[in-house]
């Protein structure tokens, strides 16, 4: 399997019947609900609350804040910028079934001080956090794709070559390019 995407933007300029057939991924064929998480602009976590009745906890896989070793035009970091890289689940509280892998590039320099020692310091999604600080925030979905799980696999109890579903985003505050996220979940493990 190859990794196929589609850019976001071409999806949303496209009529429902186009959607629903948008490049290598069929959208028709994957599940309503997978359909939601792949396209929605809302945070995840609710969402997963709201369908599986269940309390979502989010689990750090690691965390470190650091000067970047590269730049990443998409945020407007240049080498040396200070960021936080997270990686995190967010998993059943009562069932630990891990719904979404995340991977998180975060501008310290761009994000309020309380905000900044809440994401290193706290153990509640990124969402939650914009809520309780009152961020302003503008998502635009960047890339939408089904792709081998590889290492990602190992959380979700799968092999390398099982197909997951990603999605990549980048959140704006004030105009300005804050974070990117990476989300990546399986279809099969989202069906009640």
């Amino acid at each position: 399997m190859t990794n196929v995407s589609t850019p976001y933007n071409q999806v949303m300029r496209m009529s429902l019947r186009e959607l629903l057939n948008v490049g290598s991924i069929d959208l028709s064929s994957l599940s309503s609900f997978s359909r939601v998480l792949l396209t929605t602009d809302g945070t995840l976590t609710e969402i997963l609350e709201a369908y599986f009745l269940e309390h979502i906890q989010l689990v750090k896989v690691s965390e470190v804040m650091r000067p970047a070793a590269h730049s990443v035009p998409a945020l407007n970091v240049r080498p040396g910028d200070e960021i936080i890289e997270r990686k995190i689940l967010l998993q059943g509280v009562q069932s630990h079934t891990n719904y979404v892998y995340a991977e998180t590039t975060i501008v310290v320099n761009e994000m309020p001080v309380e905000m900044r020692h809440d994401l290193l310091h706290s153990k509640t999604p990124i969402g939650r956090l914009w809520l309780e600080h009152k961020m302003e925030t503008f998502k635009e979905m960047v890339d939408m794709c089904k792709e081998r799980a590889g290492h990602t696999g190992m959380f979700f109890g799968v092999d390398f070559e099982t197909p997951i579903l990603s999605r990549t985003y980048r959140v704006f505050s004030n105009r300005k390019p804050v974070i990117m996220i990476i989300e990546k979940f399986m279809e099969k493990e989202l069906e009640l």
